[in-house]
């Protein structure tokens, strides 16, 4: 009798169809990346990504005070 309802106590055909089910899944999740890529708009409008550069300005040093003592 076959117990197969553990992953544990499973035979090896059916360590194996989990093996070829997942190796299918990734394979249909990475089609799917590589075809929904962002591309070039197909009526010639200019879709071009920009990006907002912020730049730091000069850092701070924060105190309570100038004379604290520190014993």
């Amino acid at each position: 009798m076959m117990n197969n309802s553990s992953l544990l106590a499973a035979d090896r055909a059916t360590h194996l169809k989990i093996v070829v089910v997942s190796l299918l899944c990734a394979l249909l999740v990475t089609g799917i990346g590589l075809t929904a890529r962002v591309g070039p708009d197909p009526s010639g409008a200019s879709s071009r990504l920009e990006a907002t550069v912020i730049k730091p300005g000069k850092s701070l040093t924060a105190s309570a005070g100038a004379n604290q003592i520190i014993r």
